[in-house]
C-alpha cells in the first residue's frame, strides 16, 4: 500500500516561500548571484583551459571546484529562481528526485574537493623539490574522478532510500529539492532517515574539516622556519585563498549544527534563509577568491579581456 501510495504521487508543490515578502526581490538576487556564480566559475576553467603552463595540479584542482559549484548550484538555483521569479510552484517526482541526487552531490564533492587543496598546498610548501613526482597530472585526475564516484555511490544509496517512501501529499515545505525536504514531506516518521545525513554530515566535518586543520598546522610550521620573509609571505598568500574558501563552506553548517545543540528552534523562515546562503555563499565566493587571489588566473585573464578589446576596437 506505501509503494501504490509513493506511485501517486507525480509531482510535487513547494510551498517553502509563500510567506515570503518580496519574493521578486529575493529572486533578483539570487539569479544575479546564479550568474555571477556561472560567470566567474566558467571563466576560471577557461582562463586554465587556454594557458597550458597552468596544467598543474592546483589549477587542475581549480578548474575542478568551479565545476562542482556549477553543478552544486544550478540544482537548487534554477529552482529558486523559477519559484520566486516566474511564480513555477510545480515540480515533476522525477525532476525533483533528480535535483536532490545533483545537489547533494555536489555538496560532497565540494567537500571533497576542498580536502584534496589542503593537501596539494601542504605538499607543495613542505616538499617543493618532490612536488611533481608525488602529485601528477594523472594522480590528480584520478582524485579528482574518485570524489565525483564516491559523491555519485552515497547519493545512490540516499535516493534509494528517498524513492522508497510513501508520500500522503505532494506538497514540500521548502523552496528546492533536498533529502531533508523530501523525508520531511513523506508520511513516516522523519527521525529514523535522519541517520544516514547525520552519518554523512558527522563524516564530513569530523574527519575532513580535522583534516584541512592539519594540514594548515603543517604549512604554518613549515613556514615559521623559513628564514626569508619574502618566501614567508608567498606561502602565507597561496592558503589564504584555500581559508577563505573553507570559512565560507563550513562556517553556515557549524552555525546550524550549534543552533541546533543548543536548543534554538528555527522557524520555516529561518531554515530556508540558512539552507539558501549555505548553498550560494561558497560558491559566490570561490570564483571571486581564486581571481582576485590567484596572480597567474588573475593575470591570464587581464591578457584575455585586454585582448579581445583591442581587437574588438580594430
Amino acid at each position: 500500500m506505501e509503494n501504490v501510495t509513493a506511485q501517486r504521487v507525480t509531482e510535487f508543490t513547494l510551498t517553502g516561500s509563500d510567506h515570503l515578502p518580496n519574493q521578486r526581490l529575493l529572486g533578483t538576487l539570487i539569479l544575479v548571484t546564479y550568474l555571477f556564480i556561472l560567470l566567474g566559475s566558467s571563466a576560471n576553467i577557461c582562463v586554465v583551459a587556454s594557458d597550458r603552463r597552468l596544467f598543474t595540479p592546483m589549477y587542475i584542482f581549480i578548474c575542478n571546484l568551479a565545476a562542482v559549484d556549477i553543478t552544486f548550484t544550478t540544482s537548487a538555483g534554477t529552482t529558486l529562481i523559477g519559484l520566486l521569479l516566474l511564480g513555477i510552484r510545480n515540480i515533476s517526482y522525477q525532476e525533483c528526485i533528480s535535483r536532490m541526487f545533483i545537489y547533494h552531490m555536489g555538496d560532497i564533492c565540494l567537500s571533497l574537493t576542498l580536502t584534496l587543496m589542503a593537501v596539494d598546498r601542504v605538499v607543495a610548501i613542505s616538499s617543493p623539490l618532490h612536488y611533481h613526482s608525488i602529485l601528477t597530472n594523472g594522480r590528480t585526475l584520478a582524485l579528482i574522478a574518485f570524489t565525483w564516484l564516491l559523491a555519485i555511490v552515497i547519493m545512490g544509496l540516499l535516493v534509494r532510500i528517498v524513492t522508497s517512501l510513501p508520500y500522503c501529499q505532494p506538497l514540500l515545505r521548502y523552496s528546492f529539492c533536498d533529502y531533508a525536504t523530501l523525508v520531511r514531506a513523506a508520511c513516516v516518521d522523519p527521525e529514523p532517515y535522519f541517520i544516514y545525513t547525520t552519518i554523512l554530515v558527522t563524516w564530513l566535518i569530523s574527519v575532513h574539516l580535522p583534516l584541512i586543520l592539519a594540514t594548515y598546522v603543517k604549512i604554518i610550521y613549515t613556514v615559521l622556519r623559513l628564514s626569508k620573509n619574502e618566501s614567508r609571505k608567498q606561502m602565507v598568500n597561496t592558503c589564504v585563498s584555500h581559508v577563505i574558501v573553507v570559512t565560507c563552506y563550513f562556517l553556515p553548517k557549524f552555525i546550524v549544527i550549534l543552533l541546533t545543540r543548543v536548543g534554538v528552534t528555527l522557524n520555516l523562515t529561518e531554515r530556508n534563509a540558512l539552507l539558501i546562503v549555505s548553498t550560494l555563499i561558497p560558491s559566490f565566493m570561490n570564483p571571486t577568491v581564486y581571481c582576485l587571489r590567484t596572480k597567474e588566473i588573475r593575470t591570464r585573464l587581464i591578457k584575455i579581456l585586454t585582448r579581445n578589446r583591442v581587437n574588438a576596437i580594430k
